[in-house]
């Protein structure tokens, strides 16, 4: 009898660790995804000047470019994942990336103004399909480590943002048709979505297969079955408390990401190659923080790691304004690593909140983070016109004090071991 219970208990085991590399692969490969994902997202800035040139625009038409990419970007996200939540598509995933593909090539042979606008919009949508689907996805391939699938996720997306306009430099030499080289990077993400969609069905199947199986006691589930209910009031609250953090963070982080270079040409005199580099520095911190986030919170808790996100910033940001040229450096990086750390957190936290509706809360962070990040940078610029840029980093020290409202977050999961 023992024999036949060490068999049954090997077996399992077996299962359990074949499943968690097949899970393992797909994290990997949805981060791969999100990474081609959004090379070709933040392809549409890098060619501004282009386009600016080719259909003699002003700065307020290419701003409308880029109010209508991110608007059905940021307002799409939370409305596919109520959707989504409702009625489960896994190859939605595809869907949103052949949207991308179609507004690649309209962009590449865009005969006007008004076909543009179009294109960015087209842009915009297959992003809003293809966030809150794949982070879905890497939640269902975390083994239960959900900060750490999350991390790994958003990181793919980090590098896309980096290398879109690094490749831009090297292709778009020959003109605005050259754009449509770009659509074989979509074709690539459509074909791995199309693998990547059959696997979240066949996992969704045999979820709601409902197969029980006899495990030992050393034995770990791949998803932790423990949630909280907390009332609809409190259910609020810690939303709402969640979405003003990130008004903290994506504000500040945009002071940062849109007017370093600015910042540091106009009180240091660096040059531009130098203001670039130093750029370079912070945003490498900025996705080293994104990984080690994740895990931390897997680790110690979300909410220890949004205290520490955004609250431990507050020191450091407010010595920024008043450091010398190798502290501001050095302050930023710091500054990166830790605010980075708080999305994962913040979106897990949220997603535990209410785990019946991933999709849902994955549209509305992510529709958020591209929202928030742009009407900051918008609102900053007309700001920074009309004082100067050294006051909007003398303002901006002072958001991460927004951390303290953390208190109000209710405990949802003990900390892991």
């Amino acid at each position: 009898m023992s024999t036949e219970t060490n068999l049954v208990t090997l077996r399992a085991e077996s299962r359990i660790t074949a499943a968690e590399r097949s899970a393992f692969k797909i994290l990997i490969a949805i981060s791969v995804c999100h990474l081609l994902n959004d090379t070709v997202q933040s392809l549409l800035p890098a060619i501004y000047p282009m386009l600016r040139n080719a259909f003699q625009l002003d700065f307020g038409q290419v701003g409308l470019i880029a109010f209508t990419a991110t608007f059905t970007a940021s307002l799409l996200q939370p409305l596919v994942g109520l959707y989504s939540d409702r009625h489960p598509k896994p190859y939605l995933l595809a869907v949103g990336m052949g949207i991308t593909l179609l507004g690649l090539l309209t962009l590449a042979f865009a005969p006007s103004y008004a076909m543009v606008l179009i294109a960015a919009g087209l842009v915009g949508s297959g992003s809003a399909v293809f966030h809150p689907e794949s982070s879905r996805v890497a939640r269902m391939a975390s083994g239960g480590q959900h900060g750490f699938a999350q991390s790994i996720f958003q990181v793919g997306g980090n590098a896309g943002s980096a290398l879109g306009p690094l490749m831009a430099a090297f292709v778009l030499t020959k003109g605005q048709s050259s754009i449509a080289w770009f659509s074989f990077l979509a074709l690539i993400a459509m074909a791995m979505l199309l693998y990547i969609g059959a696997w979240a069905r066949r996992h969704r199947l045999h979820q709601d297969s409902s197969v029980q199986v006899s495990l030992s006691p050393d034995v770990t589930p791949l998803e932790p079955s423990h949630h909280l209910s907390f009332s609809r009031r409190k259910i609020a609250l810690a939303m709402s408390v969640l979405v003003i953090l990130m008004f903290s963070k994506f504000f500040y982080l945009a002071s940062l990401t849109a007017y370093y270079t600015f910042f540091l040409m106009g009180r240091f005199h660096t040059s531009l190659q130098n203001a670039q580099l130093y750029l370079f520095i912070f945003l490498g911190a900025v996705a080293a923080g994104t990984i080690i986030g994740g895990p931390v919170g897997d680790r110690f808790g979300r909410k220890f790691v949004i205290w520490w996100s955004i609250l431990g910033v507050l020191p450091f940001a407010l010595m920024l304004p008043y450091a010398s040229l190798l502290w501001t450096i050095i302050l930023s990086v710091i500054i990166g690593l830790i605010l980075a750390s708080a999305f994962s957190a913040i979106l897990v936290y949220a997603q535990d909140l209410i785990p019946n509706k991933i999709g849902t809360v994955s549209g509305l962070f992510f529709g958020l983070a591209f929202g928030l990040g742009g009407v900051g940078a918008a609102l900053l610029g007309k700001l920074a016109d009309h004082t100067s840029i050294n006051f909007v980093y003398h303002l901006c020290s002072f958001l991460p004090a927004v951390g303290i409202l953390t208190a109000f977050l209710p405990d949802l999961t003990p900390a892991r071991k």
